[in-house]
């Protein structure tokens, strides 16, 4: 997926955006639902026998399986935040698509590279 910066804040950046506002729509209607789901995955990407950037890896792992995108681009920045590396991200796609085939593989080689890519080179 070529891209230049600008089409790349608006893609990544978005769907990120899009997935809070989301999240918030339905933290008006179920709040109590909502601040427990938060509160539960806060806590099991609490720094503990894995640092944040194992947790984010294991995460876009069973993202790239799940095929789901928002979680692919949420992770893989929170990886390349917590200093992942290049290599480091393509082996967490090859152990996803040793078990998740062809469909893993492929969200692998475009989506996430390009959101790694982007976010490697945003100012944290």
């Amino acid at each position: 997926m070529e891209m230049n910066n600008e089409e790349m804040y608006n893609y990544f950046d978005a769907s990120i955006l899009d997935y809070k506002e989301g999240s918030s729509r339905f933290r008006e209607k179920l709040p109590e639902l909502t601040q427990g789901y938060f509160d539960f995955t806060e806590a099991c990407f609490q720094e503990g026998a894995m640092n944040q950037k194992q947790k984010q890896l294991t995460a876009l792992g069973i993202s790239i399986y799940a095929q789901d995108e928002y979680c692919i681009m949420y992770h893989t920045k929170g990886a390349a935040e917590h200093g992942a590396t290049e290599e480091e991200i393509m082996e967490t796609v090859a152990i996803s698509a040793a078990l998740g085939g062809g469909a893993a593989f492929s969200q692998g080689v475009t989506l996430v590279m390009d959101t790694f890519d982007y976010y490697k080179n945003v100012k944290h």
